[in-house]
């Protein structure tokens, strides 16, 4: 499309259209493989791989934030010469993506269990291909640079083979087995779920005292529960050894109400003496402690309810009620055999299912189990060693290290469809367990033909804590394997250490003996304007596709990614999306006036070698700064202060001054002088656009595109580096004196009124022979930008009688009021402003001499009061003598 002979011939339109530009210079990086990785075989590699978005739905505006972070730093080391590869990909997210189809389904009246297994995949299959596609489109529309021939799913068939690996690997050395344990149950899913997996939500509920009889007829005990309904799988009642309350009950029967069951006193240091009674009663089958003291006293466990939370033939003539309509029914039995003695309100924390919202039931139940400890050692190990991974802000490293510390075993299996199945097999015949990668036809035990494969699938995180390396062609030794691990960086949410990044660790020093990323960048949430996170039940998401639509891509990218450091949550507001967009049109505008005065420059006629003007000389070395802080910046992962410099430097020093100094060569008689300058002005904007590119990907293309440049793209366009030829203090120490005389003129003007389009007379006393030479040197700038009709500069000038007066670094300015104002007129109106000021302090006076206002008015209205009453006499005050002042 372009070269280095291209001359800036097409006229820029006079406002920037995003979404043409956005889907034309999309298509054309896409088009040209300017994404794809493995194009550099000499450069050293650079690698993120992206947190795979599920496959649930759309992707919100949280998600547009860590893609826009990673999308900096992808664009900002391939331009820095790095051979950088961003791989992209979707999550199948079993239970999410499941219960999203099954709610389809139940609105068309069917269960999945009415489509069988392999017909309801095919329907989970088309749910995903269309969201996989949305999620594609969005990220098109985002400008996100992934390299598309690398794109993985964590269900495709390489990532199920890395599954599989893992699977037999870690059970081969005994790190998964299956057993019965009290898991977190979802009786709406009808799964497990893994400890992480529970929302604790604070519940207003209430605590049960009941009272149950010993058998040998001697007197009652008394225990409380907030779930009576479970009393019904109860198989003991235990209190504390050192309870000399219960001392003589030890080891007696009691009889359990309802269903008479003969159930026996125990001992056991779990109980807390000081709750409710001291006595409680256990439930091995459906509470995770009393599993535990269960297990220790050999105590039966009864399941008294089913999968769905529904309870079972165990459950007596209470079978068949939900579980919450039991409770109300066995309250009222309980009442009316006098066994309930007391309801207390009682809060508490209830755990629910992070997917489905439901009230999760501890239940007993066969499942497989990942062994963490001998994983989470090696883990701890090499963190504490100095040879982890590093978390940025460093301190999410102790909340790291705490939970993979105190971390239990992983509950792995689901009851689910859509996931990776296990790859164990079971011999119908003689029972015989086989556990492979492969199909297995035959039992190795008994010879039988007839083998099953476990119905259950992994936990979502079993898969995704591979991705690292499982999507680099893992366990083969892949050239991309070889080339692009371990990873550089990992940008993700902190709400999901322990989900994810902690597994990926101990997963990738397990299988790779390596960390899986040098870096961990955790970001916060983006939450609503007040500070609440965003849910459809407050309707307060935003949708980023609504923001692109509105202001475009760049705006989005640049205000997401720039308006928070990290690990700190970001507050959306539209209004920071509007001033974001209006700096986008602040450097298009900047850019049309550039080019404006560069048509038929060439990228050859760029020179920027010669004999430059002041202002030539310091936007060079301002360019270099901001060059350098902000390649700093960008690897500490600051893209907050990255923005702030960005903006100041184009707003700023690049905008309100360079180009309007630029406009004084540009539009004069010297030739050499004006090419000097528009060959500043080139490379100066074209190293911007380099700059900023990462944030604004869209519009950077758009203008460069128009530059006098070499390459197809600003994308490949080489990083700007810092270049000690351009330090110029001196010029710098020219610019700051010229610019602090120039703001400071045009504060006076501002003071007494006087508008810009106004000539004024303006003197400038210097202090020394250096300022002198800079003003005289300068002294075309000085009267442009200050708008004079006269203009002295010397060191032993008089100040003039009747003048405004301003002391700068190095210089005093002296503006006779005779040339600025009518000043009859002038002390008119600050006559009349007295008078306003009069009766403003005369009524706060009187307010405050008022001891009735003073007794009852709060002290924050005193006090506000008061400010006021100090605010309106000093400027009275300054009034007055400002008057003075004028009358000589």
């Amino acid at each position: 499309m372009t070269d280095k002979e291209t001359k800036t011939t097409t006229e820029m339109p006079t406002t920037y259209d995003p979404k043409s530009a956005e889907q034309k210079w999309y298509q054309y990086w896409v088009d040209g493989e300017y994404f794809k990785a493995g194009q550099r075989p000499d450069a050293k590699p650079y690698t993120i791989v992206i947190p795979p978005p599920n496959v649930t739905g759309m992707l919100h505006i949280g998600h547009a934030m860590d893609f826009t972070m990673q999308d900096i730093l992808i664009r900002a080391k391939r331009m820095q010469g790095y051979d950088a590869l961003w791989l992209p990909g979707t999550d199948h997210a079993g239970i999410a993506t499941q219960t999203k189809v099954e709610q389809k389904l139940r609105a068309q009246g069917l269960s999945r269990y009415d489509l069988g297994r392999e017909k309801f995949l095919e329907q989970v299959w088309e749910w995903k291909d269309h969201y996989a596609n949305t999620i594609h489109e969005q990220w098109a529309k985002m400008g996100l640079s992934l390299d598309y021939s690398r794109e993985r799913f964590t269900l495709d068939e390489g990532l199920s083979k890395s599954v599989k690996e893992v699977f037999v690997k870690l059970y081969n050395k005994g790190l998964i087995y299956r057993g019965k344990y009290i898991i977190n149950w979802d009786p709406v899913a009808r799964t497990a779920l893994s400890d992480i997996e529970v929302e604790y939500k604070e519940v207003q509920g209430h605590l049960y005292h009941l009272s149950y009889p010993l058998k040998d007829g001697s007197g009652r005990i008394v225990v409380a529960t907030t779930r009576p309904e479970t009393m019904l799988g109860d198989t003991a009642i235990a209190v504390h050894p050192k309870d000399e309350r219960y001392k003589d009950l030890i080891g007696k029967m009691v009889l359990l109400p309802i269903v008479n069951r003969e159930i026996p006193i125990i001992a056991d240091e779990y109980v807390d003496q000081e709750f409710g009674s001291g006595a409680v009663k256990i439930t091995p089958a459906h509470d995770p402690n009393d599993f535990e003291v269960g297990l220790r006293h050999q105590l039966e466990q009864i399941i008294v309810m089913d999968d769905t939370g529904t309870m079972n033939d165990l459950a007596g003539k209470y079978e068949g009620l939900d579980r919450n309509d039991c409770r109300k029914e066995i309250v009222k039995d309980l009442q009316e055999l006098g066994v309930l003695i007391q309801i207390e309100d009682h809060v508490h924390q209830v755990g629910h299912s992070e997917r489905t919202g439901a009230v999760v039931e501890p239940y007993l139940s066969t499942q497989w189990f990942v062994k963490m400890k001998p994983l989470a050692e090696r883990a701890i190990e090499v963190q504490k060693s100095g040879k982890g991974v590093n978390f940025v802000p460093d301190r999410f490293e102790k909340i790291y290290l705490h939970w993979i510390e105190n971390v239990r075993d992983w509950c792995i299996s689901r009851q689910l469809w859509w996931g990776h199945r296990i790859p164990a097999y079971y011999c119908e015949s003689c029972g015989e367990l086989h556990v492979s990668q492969d199909e297995v036809t035959v039992c190795s035990k008994c010879g039988g033909a007839e083998l099953r494969q476990d119905d259950d699938v992994l936990d979502t995180w079993f898969s995704s804590a591979l991705w690292p390396f499982s999507t680099l062609g893992w366990p083969d030794d892949s050239e991309d394997m070889k080339r692009f691990y371990s990873t550089n960086v990992l940008v993700t949410g902190y709400d999901i250490i322990y989900f994810w990044v902690a597994r990926m660790i101990f997963t990738a020093l397990e299988f790779t003996d390596q960390i899986p990323f040098q870096d961990v960048l955790l970001h916060g949430l983006v939450r609503d304007s007040e500070g609440r996170k965003m849910s459809k039940s407050l309707g307060n998401g935003v949708d980023p596709l609504e923001v692109i639509e509105q202001y475009g891509a760049d705006a989005m990218r640049y205000m997401i990614s720039t308006g928070s450091t990290p690990g700190q949550d970001l507050r959306f507001r539209w209004e920071r999306v509007e001033q974001s967009r209006n700096f986008a049109n602040k450097i298009w505008n900047a850019s049309r006036f550039a080019l404006m005065n560069l048509e038929g420059f060439t990228f050859e006629n760029i020179d920027i070698s010669g004999d430059l003007q002041t202002s030539d000389r310091w936007i060079l070395h301002r360019l270099n700064e901001t060059s350098r802080d902000i390649t700093r910046l960008i690897d500490a992962y600051e893209f907050g202060e990255t923005g702030r410099l960005l903006y100041n430097f184009i707003w700023d020093d690049l905008c309100d001054w360079y180009i309007e100094f630029a406009k004084l060569s540009l539009y004069g008689e010297n030739e050499v002088v004006k090419n000097s300058t528009k060959s500043v002005l080139a490379y100066v904007l074209d190293r911007t656009l380099r700059l900023i590119h990462p944030f604004m990907p869209f519009i950077t293309e758009e203008i460069w595109q128009h530059l006098p440049h070499e390459g197809d793209t600003i994308t490949l366009a080489s990083w700007p580096e810092y270049n000690k030829s351009f330090e110029n203090q001196e010029a710098v120490n020219e610019m700051n004196t010229l610019m602090d005389i120039i703001r400071t003129v045009r504060n006076i003007r501002a003071e007494v009124n006087v508008p810009m389009s106004k000539k004024v007379e303006l003197i400038v006393k210097a202090s020394d022979e250096n300022i002198f030479g800079i003003v005289s040197r300068n002294e075309n700038y000085v009267k442009r930008f200050c708008n004079t009709s006269s203009f002295e500069i010397g060191m032993d000038i008089q100040a003039p009688e009747k003048s405004m007066t301003a002391v700068v670094t190095g210089a005093e300015l002296y503006l006779p009021l005779a040339g600025l104002i009518d000043i009859a007129q002038e002390i008119e109106r600050l006559e009349k402003e007295v008078q306003t000021l009069n009766a403003e302090v005369e009524r706060v006076d009187k307010k405050l001499s008022n001891q009735g206002f003073v007794a009852k008015a709060p002290a924050k209205v005193i006090e506000e009061e008061r400010a006021k009453q100090a605010d309106y006499s000093d400027k009275r005050s300054k009034v007055l003598a400002r008057i003075e002042e004028l009358r000589g």
